[in-house]
């Protein structure tokens, strides 16, 4: 079979200043003759090879799209329904997978699906509906479930657990639903997400779910976990991970602790409070603690009553150095993640389901982690400390 491109053509298009790629483009008729060659070359080398008595049956034409435009494809057929095309399958309409990628690289930043189908009916001359394109988005979600069930390290130095509150449709209604980021400090000092899971009802029993999918997941061992005050979670880790530390987060407090306090004294009992929670030591800490609710107490009492009630697991690091401090007195690390979330989030006011949100936050969490190439500061001399602090747990994970 000859096969000639007619490209005096083509080049004539060129001249006259029509774009290669895109509507219309200059190459769509070339891609078109190309694929129609090929699939001909195809079904010849079946004919050849069919032992049964077999011949060509003319062709069937379908709508192809591709980074060069869409173009009618006539596929060939043979009489006995045996030919299957290998370059164009019987059920792909797309040439290759380039605009597929295009779609998921712009849904990664935050795009609506107007703007993506405008995008690549710019860039491709290809029109996509909603509902393709979130077809398309859905491939996500297969390797949303292969991360949340890969396994993980054996021991994370440190975890920090935040919430972050969505409206989702469920059942007829929108309600808000707490999405929880559990990120773990591998033994490298580097940043990971080890899950992120849906708290319809936050208590023991939810992060009893959530640590156990930690545990089969491979973790035996957790040395500190820095938490937003979460209801239920020191118990739940006790059960699991009983010699893990478990400090609330500092900041979380102090904010909710200004919640109670009159605009016309918050910035004085702000800085009053720094004496509490910059104190060199734990029993500082508690002196300070007293002469505040001694001035402050009787005006605020609903604010010292939970600090006492939270105070042994808010006091947990002042037993550690200053680098290990840093670390843990609070869960603000996460927050670079949940910026990420609502820079994609926040063209959209609520979710139909679940999985239309997990997708999007799930390419959060990866465009997070592109960025996370280095340990955190100062993490030798952090290890340094945790291996006198924790004797022998960090040996098998360092290789002591």
């Amino acid at each position: 079979m000859e096969f000639q491109i007619d490209t005096e053509a083509i080049l004539q298009q060129i001249r006259e200043g029509k774009a290669l790629g895109g509507k219309d483009g200059a190459l769509a008729p070339l891609i078109k003759q190309l694929t129609e060659a090929a699939l001909q070359a195809e079904i010849e080398s079946h004919l050849t090879q069919d032992l049964v008595k077999n011949r060509k049956n003319g062709s069937s034409s379908k709508t192809m799209k591709s980074e060069v435009g869409s173009f009618e494809l006539d596929v060939p057929r043979d009489r006995a329904g045996t030919f299957e095309p290998q370059i164009v399958k019987k059920n792909q309409t797309h040439m290759s997978d380039q605009i597929e990628q295009k779609i998921l690289s712009l849904y990664a930043l935050g795009n609506s699906y107007s703007q993506i189908a405008d995008h690549i009916e710019e860039i491709y001359g290809v029109g996509f509906s909603k509902a393709t394109i979130s077809a398309v988005t859905d491939k996500i979600l297969p390797m949303l479930q292969e991360w949340r069930v890969r396994p993980l390290e054996e021991l994370y130095p440190f975890i920090f657990l935040d919430a972050i509150h969505y409206k989702v449709k469920d059942e007829g209604r929108y309600i808000s639903k707490a999405f929880y980021t559990v990120l773990g400090v591998r033994t490298d000092g580097k940043k990971e997400i080890l899950g992120l899971y849906l708290g319809e009802s936050e208590g023991a029993k939810f992060w009893l779910q959530v640590l156990t999918d930690l545990q089969n997941r491979g973790v035996k061992d957790i040395l500190i976990a820095s938490v937003d005050g979460l209801k239920g979670f020191p118990e739940a880790i006790t059960s699991v991970f009983p010699n893990t530390e478990v400090q609330l987060c500092i900041v979380h407090q102090i904010r909710n602790s200004l919640r109670f306090i009159g605009s016309i004294n918050q910035k004085q009992f702000a800085s009053e409070l720094k004496a509490v929670y910059q104190a060199f030591s734990k029993e500082e800490a508690e002196n300070e603690l007293d002469k505040l609710e001694e001035k402050w107490g009787k005006k605020y009492p609903i604010v010292f009553q939970s600090w006492r009630n939270k105070w042994e697991n808010l006091s947990v690091y002042f037993q550690y150095p200053e680098d290990i401090r840093r670390v843990i007195y609070t869960t603000n690390i996460i927050e670079s993640v949940h910026r990420q979330f609502r820079t994609l989030t926040k063209t959209k006011g609520a979710f139909p389901n679940d999985d239309s949100l997990l997708k999007l936050l799930f390419m959060g969490i990866k465009n997070a982690e592109k960025k996370w190439t280095m340990p955190i500061r100062n993490w030798s001399l952090t290890l340094s400390q945790l291996s006198i602090y924790f004797e022998g747990r960090l040996n098998k994970a360092l290789n002591l």
